[in-house]
C-alpha cells in the first residue's frame, strides 16, 4: 500500500559520547517535522545542554555502546521510519525529503542509507568515498556514517543492532537488512567529519576499517 510523503513520520536517532563540538551543527540541519532523540553513552561535556538548546529529546543509555544506545532510543521512537545518524554527519540539501519520498513511494524498500563524502580535501578519501558509494548503490551495504534508515517494523523484525558486537554493529545490521528486501542509496550525499582519519592518517585508518569489516562480514555469514 502506497502512502503519501506527508503522512510519513520519522524518528532521527543520534548516538553520542562527548559530542558537544559537533552535535549542534548536525541538529541545526535536521527537518523540524522529525522526532529527534539524542541517545547518550555517558558524556562528560555539554552534549546534553546542546540537545536541550535545540529542544530535542535526550536519553541517557547508561552505557557507552552504540548498539545499546540506538536500540534503547528506537524502543522510545514514535516514527514509522528510523534514521540513525552520527553526531558528526550532516544532511545536505534535499537528502531528507528524497529519503522520505522514496520510502513512501516504494513499500518494497526496507531501508538503506545515503551516499557519503568527507569534509576533507584528501584525494585518497574522495576516492574511497566514491568506491563506498558504488558499494552502497550496487550491493546495498551501508555504514553508520552514511546515515542508515529502516522501516520501524523491519527494525523490530531484525531485533535491532547486535549489542554483543564491540564494533561494526552498523555493517552487521546493514548486511542483515538487505536480506529482507531492497535497499536504497539516497542522494545528495551526507557530509561526514574526517576527524578519525585526521588522527590516524587516511591510509592507516582505511586499512584498519577494511580488516575490521572483513571480520564482521565473516561473522555475519557464519550466522546466516
Amino acid at each position: 500500500m502506497l502512502i503519501s510523503a506527508i503522512d510519513v513520520s520519522v524518528s532521527i536517532i543520534i548516538p553520542t559520547v562527548n559530542e558537544s563540538a559537533t552535535l549542534g551543527e548536525t541538529l541545526a540541519r535536521l527537518d523540524p517535522t522529525a522526532e529527534v532523540i539524542v541517545t547518550d553513552g555517558g558524556s562528560s561535556d555539554s552534549t546534553e545542554e546542546t540537545a536541550a538548546a535545540f529542544g530535542v529529546k535526550f536519553h541517557s543509555a547508561g552505557i557507552k555502546s552504540r548498539g545499546v544506545q540506538m536500540n534503547q532510543a528506537a524502543a522510545m521512537a514514535h516514527g514509522d521510519f528510523l534514521l540513525f545518524l552520527h553526531a558528526d554527519t550532516h544532511l545536505q540539501g534535499q537528502s531528507f525529503k528524497n529519503f522520505i519520498n522514496i520510502l513512501a513511494a516504494d513499500p518494497d524498500i526496507v531501508g538503506g542509507g545515503f551516499y557519503r563524502f568527507f569534509d576533507s580535501p584528501s584525494v585518497f578519501l574522495k576516492i574511497t568515498s566514491h568506491l563506498a558509494n558504488l558499494r552502497s548503490k550496487y550491493w546495498g551495504v551501508f555504514l553508520g556514517d552514511q546515515g542508515i534508515f529502516v522501516r520501524k517494523e523491519i527494525f523490530s523484525a531484525l531485533q535491532g543492532f547486535d549489542e554483543n558486537l564491540p564494533f561494526g554493529e552498523d555493517l552487521d545490521f546493514s548486511l542483515r537488512l538487505r536480506r529482507l528486501g531492497r535497499t536504497a542509496a539516497i542522494q545528495p550525499a551526507v557530509l561526514t567529519s574526517a576527524r578519525r582519519f585526521d588522527r590516524s592518517g587516511p591510509l592507516r585508518q582505511t586499512l584498519q576499517d577494511f580488516f575490521l569489516s572483513l571480520q564482521i562480514i565473516r561473522a555475519n555469514n557464519n550466522r546466516s
